[in-house]
């Protein structure tokens, strides 16, 4: 069974019928992708605080409804929630701040402790002197490469002069000079903060009206089910950012409480860093352990700080990010690894350091988008971790591609969990009915039908059908799915060496389903043989032995052939009289007119691989108890109702 998606934001979405976009509508998309990009390197000093302000909207969110629900009025709500987290922002400036002083002030003293580790790890490489000879040569190279040129001299220019004394006096600054020096590096820190809380403040003061224009643009033809969407995305990137943002702060008090009781200096400040860091996946832990290890390397003259710093992100980030997170917000984040690499290395290269820090939350809102805007749609598909192809889908394009190893390795691991009959009707049987389909359109060619009927034929034969008949046991007990057929009870059609017959009726598409069902037989205890659609031409059906099987079922994907699908089992029932027939009218499945036309055919019909080994049960033990009557058609079966 595939695994289930158990992201916070997992949504189930509709089923689209994509559209190839014109050349016309690449070039649109790539132009419009240019200057997107280009209009946010650009106007990045307004875009980050921006981004943000929205982000940090969604943090204070579900506060605000907290306060509302407790009667505050909606302005002095947001008010109190701004001027909270502007505090609390500006309690951590200052406390980053003085650990950075501290820090400056306190480096010169650890000289010693770095030079004698290095003299120690010198001492350590000194047997050989390939260091040495190595480091040496480097010297002498940049000694020479750093060597100034002689200047020419002119004929009659003395060898010796005398330089001439030049001095440069700058004059005294004044108030505003001084002013100006101390005022101009907080100027754009000062103006990015105005514009975050601003936009902060006008958002959530706004955020209905927002969202009904959102909804406008979303999808504004069925609002109900826009709203919704949208309603129940904001909700979760809710929940989701604030239990990161608590999650994080969390992890960096474990880490700066560490950091304090190994005794590394400013641990305050490491566990800030180490808090803002993991907002970015995978690396960020990494990168938050680097500068207090080195630290750490230069403020013990031994090595036992520097391991137990080591030692306390190795064990700290694997429970935060494998036991805790997965109680917390699920064990995804909704997106797939290599996009959130590269949405790092975007956003890293679009806006810097703070665009490392946004990189994920500002991901996780596009895929949302992508998740509930139909026209935004790429972005889930490529950044989203659900699975682009569905399970049929992409049985279906492994086989187009003669490539059924992998299909193989996918139903290994769906049979772990799941009977055969289950795979067949879910994943081989489907994909199966998107080839007939194109089949049907004149999509696909005699040759790319043979190269899937092969495929299968590979895929049957490396599942083997010895190897599920345990799972076919397990599954068969107590539910509606028999399980191992036991044959010895039986009459002695249903005991020979093949007693099914499983056709395919009209391309070597219906061969492929019918060596599904020989396989899915087989699993159950009713060894079963395959024959191709000649087998029903008039020429070969005097040809099939009818005491060689018990039951022939005929396989047919084509929904709209019916009328010529009757046909060939009356001619199949007039050679075989005293053989019972099992029509698989896989195309059927979810279509009604066509399950309307299989009442016309007298013998008995399925749709799905489950039923026919249900139905291959009552008819072996009908056959058993009646004493196998010849010369009537099997036991009527009735159909399953429609889903």
């Amino acid at each position: 069974m595939p695994p289930r998606d158990t992201s916070i934001l997992s949504e189930p979405a509709p089923a689209r019928m994509a559209r190839p976009p014109s050349r016309d509508g690449y070039v649109t998309t790539l132009i419009g992708a240019l200057a997107i990009i280009t209009v946010l390197y650009v106007g990045r000093d307004v875009f980050v605080p921006v981004a943000l302000a929205i982000l940090l909207s969604f943090v204070l969110a579900p506060i605000l409804v907290i306060l509302r629900r407790l009667k505050m009025p909606k302005t002095l709500s947001v008010m109190a929630a701004v001027v909270v987290t502007f505090l609390a922002l500006l309690a951590i400036g200052a406390v980053v701040a003085s650990q950075v002083g501290q820090l400056a002030s306190d480096l010169p003293q650890y000289q010693w402790n770095l030079q004698e580790k290095i003299r120690s790890l010198k001492g350590a490489t000194a047997g050989s002197g390939t260091m040495e000879r190595v480091a040496g040569m480097l010297q002498d190279l940049s000694t020479e490469l750093n060597r100034p040129q002689p200047q020419p001299r002119s004929p009659g220019e003395s060898s010796e002069r005398t330089p001439l004394p030049v001095e440069i006096h700058q004059p005294a600054p004044g108030t505003l000079g001084m002013l100006s020096s101390v005022l101009q590096p907080l100027i754009h820190p000062l103006a990015t903060t105005g514009i975050i809380f601003i936009f902060l403040i006008f958002i959530l003061l706004q955020r209905e009206d927002l969202r009904n224009r959102f909804i406008r643009l979303a999808g504004a033809h069925d609002i109900q089910r826009t709203t919704a969407a949208l309603d129940d995305a904001g909700a979760r990137l809710s929940r989701f950012f604030l239990a990161q943002v608590v999650l994080n702060a969390g992890f960096g008090a474990v880490i700066g409480i560490g950091l304090t009781l190994i005794g590394v200096p400013s641990a305050i400040l490491w566990g800030l860093l180490a808090a803002v860091l993991r907002f970015v996946p995978y690396v960020g832990a990494i990168i938050a352990a680097v500068l207090p290890s080195a630290l750490a390397l230069a403020v013990d003259p031994g090595w036992t700080m520097v391991l137990a710093t080591v030692a306390l992100f190795v064990v700290i980030e694997p429970i935060v990010g494998h036991i805790i997170e997965p109680l917390v917000y699920g064990r995804s984040t909704g997106l797939s690894p290599v996009a959130v690499i590269a949405s790092a290395t975007f956003w890293t290269w679009l806006w810097g350091p703070i665009g490392l820090v946004l990189a994920t939350p500002l991901t996780l809102c596009l895929v949302v988008l992508g998740r509930h805007v139909e026209q935004l749609e790429f972005l889930d598909v490529m950044l989203g971790d659900r699975p682009p192809l569905s399970a049929p889908e992409l049985f279906y394009q492994r086989m187009l591609a003669g490539d059924p190893v992998e299909a193989t390795s996918t139903a290994e691991d769906y049979l772990k969990d799941q009977p055969l009959a289950s795979y067949v009707d879910e994943v081989a049987l489907p994909a199966l009915r998107l080839a007939q389909h194109d089949h049907a359109r004149g999509a696909l060619g005699e040759e790319r039908i043979e190269r899937i009927r092969a495929s299968v034929g590979e895929l049957i034969y490396n599942l083997g059908p010895g190897d599920e008949e345990p799972l076919a046991v397990q599954r068969g007990e107590g539910g509606a799915l028999p399980g191992w057929i036991d044959r010895s009870p039986l009459p002695s059609a249903w005991t020979g060496d093949h007693p099914v017959l499983c056709i395919g009726s009209r391309t070597g598409l219906d061969e492929a389903a019918a060596m599904l069902m020989a396989l899915v037989f087989t699993a159950h205890g009713l060894p079963a043989r395959v024959e191709g659609p000649a087998a029903l031409q008039r020429g070969h059906l005097a040809k099939l032995d009818a005491n060689a099987a018990a039951l022939v079922m005929v396989s047919s994907l084509d929904s709209g052939g019916m009328a010529q699908l009757r046909y060939a089992v009356r001619r199949l029932r007039r050679h075989l009289p005293d053989v019972a027939v099992l029509l698989g009218a896989w195309g059927a499945h979810g279509d009604r007119n066509a399950r309307s036309a299989l009442e016309e055919i007298d013998d008995p019909s399925v749709t799905t691989a489950a039923d026919a080994v249900a139905a291959a049960a009552r008819l072996a033990h009908g056959a058993q108890e009646a004493g196998r009557t010849h010369g009537t058609a099997g036991p009527s079966l009735r159909l399953p109702a429609e889903q």
